[in-house]
């Protein structure tokens, strides 16, 4: 462990280019999963398979994520922090750079596999590693600053890399992006400080952490808020289009993303000390933009309004849900947040297969809907979640 974090940690100090750098692996982490939804026509007509095959790039990636977080959490929690997590760089950058490679469809969804099991890791134990470099009182801070590389990677990084694979195809992008990954790996090992493991106790177990009444609230609110959002999100070209939105979901999605990077800073600022108020809002903004929705539609300027709101709340969703499972245990605090890691993931999982088949029999309104009926109890249990979010 350097000297210079030692003297730094001690004197109450906030690491900022520390906490950046860690974004930086949560920003790439969220483009390797989500970057072949960008280009999904492209990958189509190379490999010559069929959009449910392509979709399966992003599906496969997400079921191994929430898979593989618990038990390969609690099996590397011995391992060098530091150290574990170039490995998790080197397997992503691995799974990017083969995919954009190889002719087989097989071997790119195993590597595409290999992607989610590392992420399955990488993002528990990332937020774990960044609490343990400040002190107890900046947790909060760590996390939304660490997490902050999933908003960016949605609202900025998603169109720049969709950009490069329409102009110079889908493998430039894809290896593109594993040598970014290289380089952040490189710059992790010369600047990120060397943190031993710990040891898993029974105390500490996954099984241990669900007897927690108020780790289970938690849980509950990660699912509540998760199939809300995402339920909405994985089809927002389809609520653009119902309620004519001018400009497209282009506009869409730059209001989306403005309001996500707006409420990412306040939850770097807050999150410490205003959790359960900024989770009661979270909620809250959804509930509004949704019912906005539903009565002006797209009207120009009101509809954007919404966008944005519902990217207000939808920026600090990670960061409010990990600080809070984080808070309820001492030691161990990567098994926590495996936890809830899986629960988001499985959530996504929910979210999308709900909302298609809402999709197939109703019109995308319903979406609207069912993000409003699952926000109402979100709302209310965070209100009385007073231990839960304290």
């Amino acid at each position: 462990m350097s000297k210079q974090y030692i003297v730094e940690k001690a004197k109450g100090g906030f690491p900022l280019l520390l906490m950046i750098l860690m974004s930086s692996v949560t920003f790439v982490g969220i483009l390797s999963e989500l970057m072949p939804s960008g280009v999904l026509p492209l990958i189509m007509d190379d490999l010559n398979i069929s959009e449910v095959q392509t979709g399966n790039m992003v599906g496969y990636y997400a079921i191994a994520s929430a898979i593989f977080a618990i038990p390969l959490i609690s099996l590397t929690m011995h391992f060098n922090r530091k150290y574990l997590l170039l490995i998790l760089l080197g397997g992503f950058a691995i799974s990017n750079i083969i995919s954009g490679l190889v002719q087989d469809y097989t071997i790119v969804i195993i590597l595409r596999i290999l992607g989610g099991i590392c992420a399955g890791v990488m993002w528990p134990m990332i937020a774990a590693y960044g609490m343990r470099l400040v002190d107890e009182k900046h947790h909060g801070k760590a996390i939304a600053v660490i997490m902050a590389g999933t908003t960016l990677g949605i609202s900025i990084g998603m169109p720049i890399m969709t950009a490069i694979g329409n102009d110079y195809g889908w493998r430039t992008e894809f290896i593109g992006l594993g040598v970014f990954i290289i380089a952040i790996a490189i710059v992790s090992f010369i600047a990120l400080p060397s943190i031993p493991g710990e040891k898993l106790t029974k105390s500490s177990s996954p099984f241990a952490l669900l007897k927690i009444p108020a780790v289970l609230i938690v849980l509950l609110l990660t699912l509540l808020g998760v199939v809300a959002h995402y339920g909405v999100y994985v089809y927002i070209t389809s609520l653009v289009d119902e309620i004519q939105l001018a400009g497209g979901v282009e506009s869409a999605l730059m209001f989306f993303g403005a309001g996500s990077l707006i409420s990412v800073l306040l939850a770097i600022k807050y999150t410490d000390k205003h959790l359960r108020l900024l989770t009661i809002a979270m909620f809250a903004l959804i509930i509004i933009s949704m019912f906005i929705f539903l009565t002006f539609g797209g009207t120009t300027g009101i509809g954007h309004f919404a966008f944005f709101l519902w990217g207000v709340s939808f920026g600090p969703l990670v960061t409010l849900l990990q600080a809070a499972v984080s808070r309820q245990v001492e030691t161990a605090k990567d098994v926590a947040t495996s936890v809830q890691s899986s629960v988001f993931n499985f959530s996504i999982m929910i979210a999308s297969s709900v909302a298609g088949l809402l999709l197939g029999i109703y019109s995308p309104m319903s979406l609207v809907y069912l993000a409003i009926v699952l926000s109402v109890p979100g709302i209310i249990i965070s209100v009385f979640a007073k231990k839960s979010l304290s």
